[in-house]
């Protein structure tokens, strides 16, 4: 059982911030069911195929993949597109919206993940700053000119055993070459930075305005430090209070703060009780 005083703690920050920073990684994801890409072994759980031919997620996750491999990765990526579009955000999503439409500056999120799933969660989408990018959009793979438009009329056809796409790959819309998710990937020159650049700049905006944010971090560990640097600058910068929930990696910074080695759901599932009561 986990210490009540510390859900406790955690109830009544929420309670008192006038504005909440959602903070946002991989572990966000895990509790609506997908894959945790944590070391070769988790992802090879995930994508056997890959597992078998020993390619590691940081070659796959490549721009280079597309240009030597391109149904492999287009197998990957396209199996990703058809999962995040299928797959339900968890109920903890709900539970940070309903927190945000309380408060007097609302919430905005900054998150890693490029699932789509605060927007599928209907959280307003000129209030979230994807700093890897997102599935959702596509751009040329050279790239051609400074161009990125929606994935939705692209429907992946994947072989899973294999993870080879069958049908035809995205093309770019003026050059006709092969197209690319709108994400930064590893060893990647090539990612246009102009729709993650728009965001972070109304997200700026917004933290402006913002006299007692409360960070709330979840699932976003110390490997890919983005959203921690993140969490870090608010609380610097604005005065934020921070409150950390990751399974593996809850401690904090500051006593002030709390830390639950928790799961998102769950976590979130135990400070709406307090708050209800």
């Amino acid at each position: 059982m986990f210490p009540a005083h510390l859900i406790h703690q955690a109830a009544e920050l929420v309670d008192q911030a006038d504005s909440l920073v959602i903070a946002a990684g991989a572990g966000m994801g895990v509790d609506s069911g997908l894959p945790d890409f944590r070391g070769s072994e988790g992802f090879w759980a995930a994508y056997p195929a890959l597992g078998q031919q020993a390619i590691p997620f940081y070659e796959i996750a490549n721009p280079a993949a597309f240009r030597r491999h391109p149904r492999l990765a287009w197998g990957f990526y396209g199996h990703r597109l058809g999962l995040y579009r299928k797959t339900l955000p968890h109920a903890g999503f709900e539970i940070l919206r309903q927190w945000g439409a309380a408060k007097p500056h609302g919430l905005s999120v900054y998150t890693s993940n490029v699932d789509g799933h605060f927007q599928q969660a209907g959280m307003e989408d000129a209030r979230i700053n994807e700093c890897h990018g997102s599935i959702h959009y596509l751009q040329c793979l050279l790239p051609c000119r400074n161009s990125i438009w929606q994935a939705d009329p692209f429907i992946p056809e994947v072989d899973e055993l294999q993870c080879q796409l069958l049908n035809a790959a995205p093309t770019c819309p003026h050059c006709g070459g092969m197209a690319r998710p709108n994400i930064l990937m590893f060893g990647d020159s090539d990612w246009l930075e102009q729709r993650a650049q728009q965001q972070a700049a109304r997200q700026a905006q917004w933290l402006s305005s913002a006299s007692r944010p409360l960070v709330i971090e979840l699932g976003a560990g110390t490997a890919i430090p983005s959203v921690r640097n993140f969490s870090h600058r608010v609380m610097l910068d604005h005065g934020g209070r921070l409150l950390r929930i990751n399974l593996r990696e809850s401690q904090v910074p500051f006593a002030r703060d709390v830390g639950l080695a928790m799961g998102a759901l769950e976590a979130l599932t135990a400070i709406q009780a307090i708050l209800e009561k």
